[in-house]
């Protein structure tokens, strides 16, 4: 029997912080660290965040949770919020990015099987990542995620990302089709940021077929790449939104949000949530939105965005190693042209807290409360260590 009190689903490393305050992280032996990883991009008011940790004080010692089966006015009030900065006209509230992924997946096959289709499938695209449930893993385009949990789930259909060809084909050829589900930016999948009209073109597919156009906001969404939603960059309006990491910014929520037929989809009986969307939770995610609004963050993640992404290409132009350099907003990539998972472990020995992705792609998630003294000190760090990884 092991020792060690937890499932070993992480390789974590040797490291454990005790507090946080804005973009720092400060272990147990007292070290400071400038998080660009943002607990994979939950935080984005930083650590500690006054007004955040102020409402969630407030509400605790007022009422944490109630039922679902009652009215919840907060649940109410954040639903409202959301729907005015999103065009969308009802939520569904969870825990997390997967609920709210796995809310959409069944709001799909309820549509599908109500438009007469028998077996309704859902077009996802290759390395997207959507959860980890048995729905979203199956959605989820990386083999190493779903491998040895077969049986996976029925009813899913795959395309390269960033291929409006592959979809034209698709709906010439399976008429079970319901819905497409799709990041605007692929997260785990190696920020990959598709064509401009990537979007439009897909919106277009799906109104001449009647499907549903689903976009996975959950890593993208509450600012992350300088709009609201990253959809917000483009004139597209999707039917389902999804969205949660950064919206509680530490405090557990998710939520689909629906507009349209599909905003009529579920109903009594068809999902629920014990937990999802309770007063404390809600109470966060309102603080957020607050803090978002008021202090021009949004903007601010756009700002930001381009000055790192502009420096980076300064401080590394010439190097062959680099294959690409890319962003939106403070979600930004360095591609590498070898593997370079030694570099978490060594940004970190210099105070940078970040991580790779797809074996070769450094991942950036900053706050989007970073000063710009403190985003040169994320360039600077980030540029020498990769400077130092050349093969």
């Amino acid at each position: 029997m092991s020792d060690h009190p937890l499932m070993e689903t992480y390789k974590r490393l040797p490291v454990a912080f005790e507090r946080g305050e804005g973009p720092y992280l400060y272990d147990t032996d007292g070290r400071k660290y400038l998080d660009a990883l943002c607990g994979i991009g939950v935080c984005g008011l930083g650590h500690a965040h006054p007004r955040v940790a102020d409402a969630i004080a407030r509400q605790a010692r007022t009422l944490m949770h109630t039922s679902n089966l009652y009215e919840i006015p907060l649940q109410e009030q954040l639903a409202t919020r959301l729907a005015r900065m999103t065009g969308m006209e009802r939520a569904f509230f969870g825990n997390s990015g997967a609920e709210a992924n796995e809310a959409a997946i069944k709001l799909a096959r309820l549509y599908g099987h109500g438009q007469g289709k028998e077996s309704p499938s859902i077009i996802v695209m290759e390395n997207s990542f959507h959860g980890r449930t048995l729905a979203t893993l199956t959605a989820t385009g990386n083999r190493k995620v779903q491998a040895g949990f077969e049986p996976l789930v029925q009813g899913f259909t795959r395309a390269p990302y960033d291929d409006v060809e592959a979809i034209e084909k698709i709906a010439k050829n399976n008429s079970n089709v319901a819905a497409i589900m799709v990041e605007p930016v692929l997260g785990e999948g190696g920020l990959v940021i598709p064509a401009d009209d990537y979007l439009e073109r897909l919106r277009a597919i799906a109104d001449e077929q009647g499907w549903l156009l689903m976009l996975d906001e959950i890593q993208t969404g509450n600012g992350r790449t300088g709009r609201f939603f990253a959809y917000q960059h483009t004139k597209v309006l999707p039917d389902v939104v999804t969205t949660a990491k950064g919206l509680g910014n530490g405090m557990p929520i998710g939520v689909c949000l629906a507009r349209g037929d599909a905003a009529n989809v579920l109903v009594a009986g068809t999902h629920g949530s014990t937990f999802g969307g309770n007063p404390l939770a809600c109470a966060a995610a309102l603080a957020v939105l607050d803090t978002l609004e008021e202090d021009r963050l949004i903007e601010r993640a756009a700002e930001l965005g381009n000055r790192i992404v502009e420096r980076l290409r300064m401080r590394l132009e010439g190097a062959n190693h680099i294959d690409d350099i890319r962003g939106k907003g403070l979600m930004i990539g360095v591609e590498l042209s070898h593997p370079c998972t030694d570099l978490v472990a060594a940004a970190m020995s210099k105070g940078i807290l970040l991580n790779v992705t797809t074996d070769k792609v450094i991942r950036l998630l900053p706050p989007l409360i970073l000063t710009d003294a403190q985003a040169d000190e994320l360039v600077d760090t980030l540029s020498e260590l990769i400077g130092e990884s050349a093969p």
